[in-house]
């Protein structure tokens, strides 16, 4: 490794990074330059007009989450006046609800954050940041099946808005959005983005994008309103820590709670001896999932769902579940991460979301804003019901594990509800079965909520078979999908020997060594 090594969900979006390192820059540099070469690159997942965190280890100083995600509203409007309307995105093997429209918009916190961690922490000027994003928007970015399917996930958002339908529509099939290999151009975004370099945040906030925001949500049913991007602010935050074997975990603190429900299940899983079962045997399956049901349980007991500040981590709290596990078990969103790792040991863990996408573009800068007012995961307590001027808590989790010999391992992952459980199953597979990153990513994986266990096929038909009889409302899938996450991760060793990276072929990922 000569200048670092990068993880993320498609090869351009790694790729601009890999020319930030190269030309200098640093892991949040480059960090920076990725995500917004994947507001073209992966344009369903990622936007300025959504949110987003970074966990980052800096050499020269402690670790620290930058929260940028969405803020809700100052203000409510009526239902009835609020423009805000359900579509299903479909999975294939499984379908889900969502809610769009400009009653669904939160404050969106990805500008904001990325100047402040530019400020904090980078080595190079913005616009220098932007030149590989700003390249892909007007020479344009092949979609490749991945991005064709996740367009064809959300097709009824991108198609409900003619603006959108426009942007994002076919030069090949009419009516159809974008498919595999043909080219998808931003050119008002890069424009966007070039004058974002020149005046700073405040264009966003302040200046005349605020100003048609708020006008088109004052005369289009929509919350937002110009004060709440003006006094939207970052926070910094001391990363979740915990203990795991002689590891230590970092990951996202409340009021988020992706790292509270991970920290949990891994604390229900010590002494359970996983390193003694085989991988894919139903007591090794069997137990998983019982940590994920009894995490779920232990969610809505905490009250977690209404308050990010529960008792969830206290022993007592964690033993009484953990006493229950190895008994027999009750039978009853969009998002990309990204990491880098620099030569001088600096890591960025970087999560971004627009949810699905509200289907609203800000006029003239090629920016769709996000749906998290929408997302049933975003607000359990029920659509309309969200506390005004509040951060949003989040599944997002970008994580490190890091060794007593300085080793750092730095991971993350979209998916919606799905996020905790695809990165538990990564530092199992890590930990408990010694994998090699890429194969610790590649395994396949399961997701219990709610009573419904979905299985990735690569587990035997026998240890399968007996886990269905468990939880009767089984969906086994036919296919590796996107729906069990997309975990990217980047390994860090400060002797070289073990330097690695490893993309999610879930969703498209890519590593690269630089």
């Amino acid at each position: 490794m000569k200048k670092g090594i990068v993880s993320a969900g498609h090869e351009e979006t790694a790729g601009a990074a890999a020319i930030i390192l190269q030309e200098g820059g640093n892991a949040f540099d480059a960090a920076l330059g990725a995500l917004l070469a994947a507001c073209v690159t992966e344009p369903v997942l990622s936007s300025l007009g959504g949110g987003g965190f970074m966990l980052a280890l800096p050499t020269a100083s402690r670790p620290v989450l930058y929260d940028f995600f969405v803020h809700t509203p100052g203000r409510k409007l009526a239902r009835e006046d609020t423009d805000f309307f359900p579509i299903m995105a479909d999975f294939g093997a499984t379908q889900q609800q969502f809610h769009i429209g400009l009653g669904a918009i939160a404050c969106p916190g990805v500008v904001r954050g990325m100047f402040a961690i530019q400020s904090d922490l980078g080595t190079l000027p913005m616009a220098r940041i932007i030149e590989p994003a700003c390249k892909l928007a007007i020479s344009g970015t092949i979609i490749n099946h991945q991005q064709a399917y996740i367009l064809s996930v959300v097709e009824h958002i991108f198609k409900s808005s003619a603006e959108s339908h426009a942007l994002y529509g076919s030069a090949r099939h009419s009516g159809h959005l974008l498919g595999e290999g043909e080219i998808f151009t931003n050119r008002e975004f890069a424009d966007v983005l070039d004058a974002l370099a020149r005046e700073g945040e405040d264009l966003f906030y302040r200046g005349e994008i605020a100003a048609r925001i708020d006008q088109d949500c004052a005369e289009g049913g929509g919350h937002l309103r110009r004060r709440d991007l003006e006094t939207y602010s970052l926070s910094r935050r001391s990363p979740l820590q915990m203990t795991y074997g002689d590891q230590q975990l970092l990951s996202n603190p409340p009021p988020s709670c992706g790292g509270l429900l991970i920290a949990f299940a891994l604390q229900l899983l010590e002494g359970t001896n996983l390193p003694a079962r085989d991988f894919g045997s139903k007591e090794h399956l069997q137990i998983v999932a019982q940590a994920m049901d009894m995490t779920d349980q232990a969610r809505l007991a905490s009250g977690l769902n209404e308050n990010t500040k529960t008792d969830l981590l206290l022993p007592e709290f964690v033993q009484s579940y953990k006493k229950r596990l190895g008994g027999h078990p009750a039978a009853h969103r969009g998002t990309t991460h990204i990491n880098v790792a620099d030569v001088e040991g600096n890591v960025a863990s970087l999560s971004i979301s627009n949810g699905e996408g509200c289907a609203y573009l800000v006029p003239g800068t090629g920016i769709m804003l996000n749906n998290m007012l929408g997302e049933q995961d975003v607000v359990p307590t029920g659509f309309h019901n969200w506390p005004t001027h509040t951060r949003m808590s989040s599944m997002m989790a970008p994580s490190a594990l890091c060794d007593p010999n300085g080793v750092v391992t730095a991971m993350g992952s979209g998916g919606s509800n799905r996020i905790r459980s695809a990165i538990l199953q990564v530092l199992i597979n890590l930990s408990a079965f010694s994998m090699p990153l890429q194969r610790a990513v590649d395994s396949p994986r399961l997701h219990l909520q709610g009573g419904v266990l979905n299985v990735e096929p690569g587990f035997a038909e026998g240890t399968v078979a007996a886990l269905a009889k468990i939880y009767p409302d089984s969906k086994i899938w036919a296919d590796r999908n996107m729906f069990f996450g997309g975990v990217h991760a980047v390994r860090y060793d400060p002797t070289g020997r073990t330097t690695d990276g490893a993309g999610d072929p879930r969703r498209g990922g890519v590593a690269i060594e630089v």
